[in-house]
Parts: C-alpha cells; structure tokens; sequence
C-alpha cells in the first residue's frame, strides 16, 4: 500500500510539471530565491550579533584602518596578534593621506580611536591592576556618528585633542622639529650628533649656501658642545668654511620645541610657523667675518613626519619639517651682502649616533613636485643592500613612495681632494615599478665637493666620527633632476634643481 501511495504521489507530481512547465518553474525558483535569501538573512544577523559582542571593534566609519599585519580575525578574537598595536606615525596618516585635500571628496572625516587597550594602574596602596583603556577625539567621534551617551557632564576636545587634530603652523614644526637625548642605556653616546640643517638657493642657480646648526657629544654628561657652521658655494670656486664652536654653556635646546642657540646663532620658530635663523662665524685662514639673517618659510603639508631607526647601539632619526620651502634675508661677508627674496630652500632635523654610519640622500624640485630619498647605512651593515625610499608630494602634500633597491651612479667627474683626484658621480639614475605607479629620477651633477671624513667631521651634520672605512669621502653634489613617471594613472613630468650626497 505504501509504495503504491508513493507511486501515485509522483506520478501525480510529474504530470502538474509537464502539464504546467511555467508555472512550476516559477514556483521552483521563488522557492529557492526564498531559501537563500533566508540564509543571508541569518548569517548577517549571526554576524551582527557576533560583532555587537566583541569589544575591539570600533563602530561609527565605513572603513577601519590597521597597521599592516594585523590579522582582524586574531584581532577581534583577543589573541596576541591584536595586543598593543598602534599606527606608525598615526598623525601622519590622519593628516597627509586621510584628511588630506586629494581625498576631500571621498572621506568626510578621519577619527582616530583606540578601543580596549591593556594598562596596568597602580594605585595608592602600591597595588597593580589590569584595567581597560578606550581613547578618541570627541568632536571627531560626533562627526562619525558614533558617540556614546554621556550620562553626565560635558565630553569635548582638549588642548592635546585639538593640536593632534588641527595644530597650528607653529605647533606642527615644534612637534617633528624638536630635539631628542640619547637612550640611557645608548653605548656610543659620544657620537651622537643632532642637527638644523638649511639650504638656500641664489634665483640663478649660480650660488648656494648649507647651514648647520649642531649639538655635538653626549649631551646627558659634560662633554659635548655647540657648532655653527656655514658653506657658502659658487659654481666652479672652492668653498668657503665659517665655523663657530661653542662650550656646553653657550648651547640651549629642549626636547619640547624646536628653537636652538649655540652662541650668537639660533633658530626660533615664529608664532606663524616660519624659522627665524641668524648666524655668525669667521672663515678658517682669513678671518672674514659672515653675518647671517634669514627667514625661511615652508610650504603647506609639503613635509617628512620622521622617523627614529633603533637597531642595537645603532640609533638613527630624520625629519623634513621643510621639504619645499622659500628663504628670505641677507648673507653677509665682510661686509658685502647677498640678499634673497623667495629664493628655493630646505629644512630637515638629523639626530642619532654616527660612528661609522654612511648614507644615500638627496631633496629636489622637479616642477609642481618634490622629491626626498635616502637611506641610512649602519657601520656593521656596510655590505647590505636595503632598498631606498622615494618620497614623492605635490602642492597638496603626499603624493607616493617608491622603494628603489638601487641608485645608479655614473663615476665620470672628478674632484680634487688632498690625497689626489677623486672619482664622483656626473649621473644618477632610481626607477621603480610598484603595481600600475613608475618612478623614474635622472640626475645630472654639476658641482660636487669631497671631504675626508676620516680626518675631521663632515660638513653636513658634523657628527660623522667615521675611521678608517673604505667609503671614507663624503660626497656632497648640486645638480638638475628630471622626473617620469606616473602615479593613479596620472603621468608625472617635471624638472628642477635639487642638492644630493653619498660617499666614496
């Protein structure tokens, strides 16, 4: 009886199918658009719920930026890979590509936010506890949309909140141009050297100038002091030295802001963000008097954020507060002056010790653009080969970064030094290719100078105590760079002057 029910039942089936074959394949797949859209509906929700239960993840964006690595499942289920992460230089990203004018029309606000951070507290009794930390910036959290209920009071930005989120032009230049000490347990803090390094350009190209402002020694004891030092370059002529070294006593500078003194120099940052430079210093052998007044004013986000490289005892940090910027002012020497109006400068800030330390670096304009590469050499590392950085800006700050593993040089100009002739470059070539973007960067030098560092302290950053290496020369170049390439889909073209060192 069952099977013959059973026949019935399909025989009963196949005949609606064959005799209504719309209808049933329509009935089919409502059916089976029901059924799946069911399942969605319950894995979404099964999501949902599974989020609104995990603490770490933040709510209120449509996009949650992490440091790369960083496994979101490990995160969000509290294994180690998602314990005390934090962005590399988070202010950076907030302002030069999150907040940043290329992507106004896309990103309404950028909110920076750490959600359930481990701190230990110690209280009163001397007792310890684990305790869980949140932070953001309130008027930042109330454009996204996600600020909790507060039950009482008032939660708004404070002064911190508001010069990480909007500083002032002056804010900004003490914050990545101050100065820094040496590790307590840092073991060759007597080579440490830190630095205000300028560069000014004459509007025909024909002279320039590199000026150093330098603390010198191990500044956590007593033996360490000041250094002004001004080179002052003419195509085709020697150049010409004025130094001016100082005691520890003569020396002011803070870890908090940016200003420095060393005697009767100093630079002083304005109130509206701009250096205010004077230096004076005499010539080695003739006496000759410089007398320096400049002011110098970057350009708007055209800046490096900086970085500290800690490897060891080996400790190396840079910063460009002004990457792109214009000099105004005079240089005197016995009593004839050069004066500048808006004329092509730079700025950058070197701390760290240099024992045995050699580099790659070089900072030009190439039309609308401006370029800064480098790389830093350690004395146990000489035989490697880590690639360098490109960093690339426009008039609307950060632009792009390539890693070029190589800069190639062509050794066909020579310079003379006091052991003799000396092979320097006359061209350089870096290229780099990361998915669709190309980079390509051709210099042609046109004057450079080599000194000896193993013999006195290099002209640009003076705190070099290199002996005895096999790239001893310290190669200092100015020349014209031309730029291909293309970035987003968009070419880059441009040419400009720019100024450039290695070693040899």
């Amino acid at each position: 009886m069952n099977a013959w029910r059973l026949a019935t039942s399909w025989l009963l089936a196949w005949r609606t199918v064959t005799s209504r074959p719309w209808r049933a394949l329509l009935l089919c797949g409502g059916f089976g658009v029901g059924v799946g859209v069911m399942i969605v509906l319950l894995a979404v929700g099964e999501a949902m719920v599974r989020q609104a239960s995990q603490e770490r993840l933040v709510g209120g964006g449509q996009i949650t930026v992490l440091p790369e690595g960083i496994d979101i499942e490990v995160l969000t289920t509290g294994g180690l890979g998602g314990l005390f992460f934090s962005v590399p230089n988070a202010r950076f990203v907030h302002r030069q590509v999150l907040s940043a004018p290329r992507l106004a029309d896309a990103v309404r606000m950028a909110a920076p936010q750490l959600e359930g951070k481990l701190l230990y507290v110690t209280t009163a009794d001397g007792v310890e506890h684990p305790v869980r930390a949140s932070g953001e910036v309130p008027s930042a959290t109330r454009q996204l949309d996600a600020m909790p209920t507060i039950s009482q009071g008032a939660w708004n930005d404070d002064a911190g909140d508001t010069r990480w989120m909007r500083p002032t032009d002056a804010e900004l230049r003490h914050d990545i141009d101050r100065f820094h000490r040496p590790a307590e347990d840092m073991a060759n803090a007597d080579s440490w050297g830190e630095w205000h390094y300028f560069n000014v350009l004459s509007p025909d190209a024909s002279k320039w100038a590199f000026i150093t402002f330098l603390v010198g020694g191990d500044v956590r004891g007593e033996r360490w002091g000041g250094q002004l030092l001004v080179t002052l370059h003419e195509r085709d002529k020697a150049p010409r030295r004025f130094v001016t070294n100082v005691t520890r006593e003569q020396v002011r500078f803070s870890v908090r802001d940016a200003d420095v003194r060393i005697g009767e120099g100093s630079v002083s940052v304005l109130p509206d963000g701009r250096y205010a430079l004077k230096s004076i210093g005499r010539e080695a052998g003739t006496g000759a008097q410089l007398t320096l007044d400049l002011v110098v004013t970057p350009a708007a986000r055209v800046e490096f954020p900086g970085a500290t490289l800690v490897s060891g005892d080996f400790t190396s940090g840079y910063a460009v507060p002004g990457l792109r910027a214009a000099a105004s002012g005079s240089i005197c020497v016995a009593g004839r002056c050069d004066r500048y109006d808006n004329v092509q400068a730079y700025h950058d800030h070197n701390w760290g010790g240099w024992r045995g330390v050699t580099w790659e670096w070089g900072a030009t304009r190439a039309g609308p653009y401006t370029l800064l590469y480098g790389r830093v050499t350690p004395e146990d590392t000489a035989g490697s080969s880590s690639p360098l950085f490109v960093y690339v800006t426009d008039e609307r700050g950060f632009l792009a970064l390539f890693r070029p593993r190589v800069i190639q040089y062509n050794d066909a100009r020579t310079v003379r030094t006091a052991a003799g002739p000396l092979k320097v470059p006359a061209t350089a070539e870096l290229f780099d290719v990361r998915g669709q973007d190309t980079l390509q960067l051709l210099l042609t030098i046109d004057d450079a100078v080599a000194t000896d560092t193993r013999i006195g302290l290099a002209e640009r950053g003076e705190g070099n105590y290199t002996r005895g290496l096999a790239r001893a020369w310290f190669v200092q170049m100015a020349g014209e760079a031309r730029l291909r390439g293309r970035v987003r889909g968009v070419p880059l073209s441009g040419t400009g002057r720019g100024f450039f060192e290695t070693y040899r």
